[in-house]
């Protein structure tokens, strides 16, 4: 994997660039659809390559792993073959799940026993096969095994994990470097900070993180349940620490307000199951605010989804009919939803890049921000 950096605003830390990979570029900054179980949810791959235009989507190796196991994805010859996708894929370590999944694991030094939420079976993730697993599953980015603390979280505890991780990151590391890819293309491990929200913390772990002196990094542990103020605290503390000549990705971040704010610290990829999620219960993002399709006030409005007529992915049916198929629980609503959100989203951070490399970010975003949370 190589990164270019190619603008920076002079008035933020937003800056553009392009990510290469074997399975082609990634323009910076960038919105990753989430295809947890190797399918963004609702959406034809068709979709996501020719009208959402998607440079790169997410695999989630915990559910891959269970469903449909890594015999399978590896006899297809690997998750781009088996799921026909060309561009590049990043999967997560299974990380999150630790998480997520509190009621149903035990964390040990040794890694991670968790049981199946399918069929209640026992498996153990240690940081050596979740490199493994992610080997075989065979995205081109892969993330080191961390534990992703909730919050609030008590600071020892907090400190206890991120020494965790950091010991879990070398043996990472140390597994990556001697092992290949199965499939003739070149993996990237990125390593994740932890800290919870504790700037001691977070600053130690980034340092840390970039002592390893990966091809990238991640920020992982935020968008957890903290105060707005705090995700934005710690994501300018870590990227004014990680490597500027590296890509930053931050991890499950989120509103389109969100993403804007941390493209100006600093971050060049995000990926949010929220596009997908609030689209199946009817919620639409565009550049002038939020659309409750389910409010009767939309039951005859013919106008485009967009107030102004702007359509992010090449069709644009009217609001009339949109709620008609959310309200009746037509599948395709759920569908154009999906896909108009994911449109949106990738269209955001394009537009993103374009006034980054125009040198206008800085007053583009003063003028977009207070429009994308208006409840339309």
């Amino acid at each position: 994997m190589n990164f270019d950096l190619l603008a920076k605003d002079e008035k933020s830390s937003a800056r553009a660039g392009t990510i290469t990979t074997d399975h082609g570029e990634i323009q910076t900054p960038i919105f990753m659809p989430v295809g947890t179980a190797g399918t963004v949810k609702g959406v034809h791959q068709r979709e996501i390559k020719d009208d959402i235009k998607a440079d790169i989507i997410l695999g989630n190796t915990y559910h891959l792993f269970l469903r449909p196991g890594l015999d399978i994805i590896q006899q297809a010859g690997g998750l781009h073959k088996f799921i026909s996708w060309d561009k590049p894929i990043l999967t997560d370590s299974g990380g999150y799940q630790v998480y997520s999944l509190s009621e149903r694991r035990k964390i040990k030094e040794e890694g991670v026993t968790f049981k199946s939420h399918i069929d209640g079976s026992s498996h153990f993730f240690s940081p050596e096969n979740a490199i493994d697993v992610q080997r075989r599953i065979g995205a081109d980015i892969i993330m080191a095994f961390d534990e992703c603390t909730p919050y609030p979280c008590a600071y020892d505890y907090a400190k206890r994990s991120m020494g965790m991780t950091h010991r879990w990151l070398k043996r990472c590391c140390d597994r990556f470097d001697e092992t290949e890819g199965l499939y003739g293309y070149k993996q990237t491990l990125f390593p994740i900070v932890q800290g919870s929200t504790y700037d001691d913390l977070r600053k130690e772990s980034a340092e840390t993180v970039a002592s390893f002196e990966r091809e990238g990094n991640a920020i992982g542990g935020l968008s957890v349940g903290e105060p707005e103020e705090k995700l934005y605290a710690s994501t300018d503390l870590v990227c004014k620490i990680l490597p500027e000549d590296k890509p930053r990705y931050l991890m499950g971040v989120g509103t389109p307000v969100n993403l804007i704010e941390c493209i100006a610290l600093g971050v060049d990829m995000f990926d949010c199951v929220m596009p997908t999620r609030n689209a199946r219960n009817g919620m639409l993002f565009t550049k002038n605010g939020i659309l409750n399709m389910r409010n009767k006030k939309w039951e005859n409005d013919f106008s485009p989804i967009d107030p102004d007529g702007t359509t992010y992915v090449d069709h644009n049916y009217s609001k009339a009919y949109l709620r008609h198929l959310i309200i009746s629980k037509e599948m395709l609503g759920a569908q154009i939803a999906s896909v108009h959100n994911l449109g949106f989203y990738l269209w955001l951070v394009r537009e993103a890049r374009q006034q980054i490399i125009n040198g206008t970010f800085s007053t583009w975003k003063d003028g977009i921000i207070p429009n994308l949370s208006n409840r339309l």
